[in-house]
């Protein structure tokens, strides 16, 4: 981790100077190894992965990673999750040109050749698709993904889905992870563990907001359960991108603020990254 006191019960900025400046940052997450980190900035309109790597027992100047060929006009490249080998990673991206089209979002995977990270690509049907939005992807210990969409079959605006991973960058019919976790409301922002023995999602369940969590049980995801963080939520700010280190130690979110209140990302003005103690979820 950089160079910071680990959060106790109370959740504390993360990495100041690196990952949170004045600039809007969101959603950090590492390799299994903790010697990479990922976050998005927003620079000039654009959602920018930006990457930092540990050397020497140091973090190395984030620096932009691009995802996409063409650089005139805005894009987004953001949510990024990384496989357990630490050479795949999957994003929500939409390109210069499909955002110039308004296009919904899509699942991009990127590949790490020779220590760099390559220009990405759009993961093909029954993965993404022209017609519905995809997000949140989230890649576990098999190589299966995890994902929101408002594709058919949804119980909601957006359900989260199970991709099964059959090699060559190929997956099966995505499967709706069922009613105890998807609901009317539509889920977002949502952690799947490697292992897949416990979720994180945003809390639509009951009145608190913030996150909740789920625990497979018989292989069955269980009605997911809201969890304090530590401190009251900061009223009119979003909290999202919900995210567990790979050691379990620390649980990671963001945050936003948008200036009117309710205007979304068009009028966002503040984006935060946050870590606190991972007991605050598993003290369930």
């Amino acid at each position: 981790m950089p160079n910071q006191n680990p959060p106790a019960n109370t959740p504390a900025l993360f990495a100041p100077t690196i990952v949170n400046t004045d600039s809007i940052e969101i959603n950090a997450v590492f390799n299994t190894t903790l010697t990479e980190l990922f976050f998005t900035r927003i620079i000039d309109g654009s959602f920018v992965i930006h990457h930092a790597a540990l050397v020497d027992g140091h973090w190395t100047e984030p620096e932009a990673i691009q995802m996409f060929a063409e650089q005139e006009g805005e894009s987004v490249a953001i949510d990024p999750s990384i496989n357990q080998e630490g050479d795949i990673m999957y994003f929500l991206g939409i390109s210069p040109a499909d955002h110039a089209n308004k296009a919904k979002p899509d699942i991009y995977r990127s590949q790490k050749v020779g220590g760099t990270w390559q220009l990405a690509s759009k993961v093909g049907a029954p993965v993404s698709t022209d017609e519905y939005a995809e997000s949140y992807p989230v890649v576990v210990a098999d190589g299966s993904l995890y994902f929101t969409s408002d594709r058919p079959g949804s119980l909601g605006k957006r359900d989260i889905y199970r991709a099964q991973y059959v090699g060559d960058g190929e997956f099966e019919t995505p499967v709706n992870i069922g009613p105890e976790v998807n609901s009317e409301l539509g889920e977002r922002s949502t952690y799947v563990s490697p292992d897949e023995r416990f979720l994180i999602t945003a809390n639509t369940y009951t009145d608190e907001g913030g996150f909740a969590v789920s625990f497979k049980e018989n292989g069955r995801w269980q009605r997911p359960r809201h969890f304090d963080l530590g401190e009251p939520l900061a009223k009119d700010w979003i909290y999202f991108c919900p995210y567990m280190s790979p050691d379990n130690r620390y649980f990671f979110f963001s945050r936003r603020y948008s200036d009117p209140v309710g205007s979304g990302w068009a009028g966002v003005t503040k984006g935060e990254v946050y870590w606190v103690d991972a007991g605050v979820v598993f003290g369930l």
